[in-house]
């Protein structure tokens, strides 16, 4: 058996299935793709964000999580912000402060950790040098990437009629974002221009010859720690220091018979996981794909978990979770009760936008069943760029509740809670599926309707990854635009408001590799990604 990639740029899923043809395994294929995700798709994932990995090997008997969270700066303080709090998100994703200090500029950055999770990962359970792997990256930031649809839609969109600062204000809050996306005449750059990133690629070839220490500890490291003094922000030596990987053990749940394997808090496995459990209650043999008694039982699961989130799901360090209670099957049966008793349920928010998509996912099977998927991102761009560095930070700070006292207040050293949650689905001890996505919280109802799709429906996996997809993060179900509108009629005379995307692919973007006598991928089409063997 051929190994396999599936990720959300080809450069990126090039470059991983060379390592796996050069002889690499699934990790040395993952870490290369995401270092050249870093590079050439730069607002989705980079060195300064953060992310979670999950690695099964059964070769080595190795099953675990490997966690690289961003963190709130230690001069945080929790009441910091309540004073300018104006809204929230539909989603809960960002909070709505203002003059946008939480999103853009040297306040919203949390510790930038995804350098730190690659290169931990890879000495853990890689077989190549630093040094190759980021190469390929390394050749993009300094010879330019070819600007893709998918890359020019996110960077034209315009949230201000949200409340949210809009992604061109971001590209150009630092001189090197100006000089970077944009052309002499002060266009943004389309699809076909060319970017290239040379003080990037400095960067990378400083950190690829002396080891991640040079930026956590070291020369790039000071460069960092002056610049967020210099512009008023939080970072400081202490905060990078202390920036390392923690590795965890999966969560698990059932579904249908199968193993689900998980991301424990702040990631969103539990939130899978519970999902999954609640819709294994409700036997689905006759029900039409997307009829509205298959999306209205989606949606009232998805606002009761989301519900549950809200109230108890938090960075464990600070939060007392009640993880064994939200998985467990009486929890489960007591939300399937409730919704067979036709309740509907009520999702509170401050506000009316949307959600944040800056996040990008790759999964990778080899030839010999090593199996890794992970999913990392910049939160939201922050904007902030150190000019010798070329790196953009992370945005994490948006999504940290100013009123303090609750899971997600803000907190010094506290990590945000996470809608990542890259699974790995068993029947029996062997995968048969891996999967993740990107795109905000919007994660949870595209995971559990692509399982779902491939266990429940027989889809094969792009077509199950590809299939119209709802979305339910606050009382309004957001529909695909290939939904039937018949279908959209019957949900609104039942009561529900529902908003329709203009987008056919809409909502996250799921990347899956489905495992049997062969592999088969997934990616997509919402963005320009791929499958590759290798």
């Amino acid at each position: 058996m051929k190994g396999m990639i599936v990720a959300a740029q080809p450069e990126a899923v090039e470059v991983g299935a060379m390592v796996l043809r050069r002889g690499g395994n699934a990790m040395d294929a993952a870490i290369a793709c995401a270092f050249t995700q870093a590079v050439v798709d730069p607002q989705m994932a980079g060195i300064a964000g953060y992310g979670t990995l999950q690695v099964f090997m059964p070769g080595k008997d190795v099953h675990e999580n490997i966690e690289f969270y961003a963190r709130s700066p230690l001069a945080t303080r929790e009441d910091m912000w309540v004073d300018i709090l104006t809204g929230e998100s539909r989603d809960g994703f960002v909070f709505l402060l203002k003059e946008h200090v939480n999103e853009i500029g040297y306040q919203a950055p949390g510790t930038p950790a995804s350098l730190r999770g690659f290169a931990t990962a890879l000495v853990r359970h890689g077989t190549m040098e630093l040094a190759d792997v980021m190469a390929p990256a390394i050749s993009y930031a300094r010879n330019g990437f070819m600007v893709r649809p998918y890359v020019s839609y996110y960077w034209d969109l315009d949230q201000s009629g949200m409340g949210r600062v809009t992604l061109k204000d971001q590209l150009s809050f630092s001189s090197s974002g100006r000089q970077t996306y944009f052309l002499p005449n002060g266009r943004l750059k389309k699809p076909g221009d060319i970017v290239t990133n040379p003080v990037l690629a400095t960067t990378l070839e400083r950190i690829a010859r002396q080891g991640p220490e040079i930026f956590y500890t070291g020369e790039i490291a000071e460069e960092i720690v002056a610049d967020f003094a210099a512009n008023g922000g939080l970072m400081t030596m202490e905060d990078l220091a202390g920036v390392q990987a923690e590795i965890t053990a999966p969560i698990w749940g059932d579904y249908r018979g199968l193993r689900v394997a998980s991301l424990a808090p702040p990631g969103g496995g539990v939130t899978l996981i519970e999902a999954l459990q609640i819709l294994a209650r409700f036997d689905l043999d006759g029900i039409e794909h997307n009829s509205v008694d298959h999306i209205r039982l989606l949606a009232e699961i998805l606002k009761r978990v989301t519900m549950d989130k809200d109230s108890y799901v938090g960075d464990p360090r600070f939060v007392d979770v009640p993880i064994e209670r939200l998985l467990s099957k009486d929890h489960a049966e007591e939300h399937a009760a409730d919704i067979r008793s036709g309740r509907k349920a009520h999702v509170t928010r401050l506000d009316q936008p949307k959600e944040s998509q800056d996040t990008t996912h790759v999964t990778v099977i080899d030839s010999e069943g090593n199996t890794v998927t992970m999913t990392h991102t910049l939160g939201v761009p922050s904007g902030a760029v150190t000019g010798s560095l070329g790196v953009m930070y992370n945005g994490i700070m948006s999504g940290f509740d100013p009123r303090p006292g609750r899971p997600g207040s803000l907190a010094p050293g506290k990590a945000r809670t996470s809608s990542q949650m890259p699974t790995i689905v068993f029947n029996r001890n062997r995968p048969c599926i891996a999967l993740g996505a990107p795109g905000g919280t919007a994660i949870l109802p595209a995971m559990m309707q692509g399982i779902s799709n491939m266990v429940d429906f027989n889809m094969p996996v792009f077509e199950a990854v590809a299939a119209p997809r709802v979305s339910v993060t606050s009382d309004v179900i957001d529909i695909s635009n290939r939904i039937p509108r018949y279908v959209q009629a019957e949900l609104e005379k039942a009561g529900y408001p529902v908003s329709r995307s203009y987008m056919g692919f809409a909502f996250a973007a799921l990347h899956a590799i489905q495992a049997g006598r062969t592999l088969s991928g997934g990616a997509d089409p919402q963005r320009d990604g791929m499958w590759m063997r290798g």
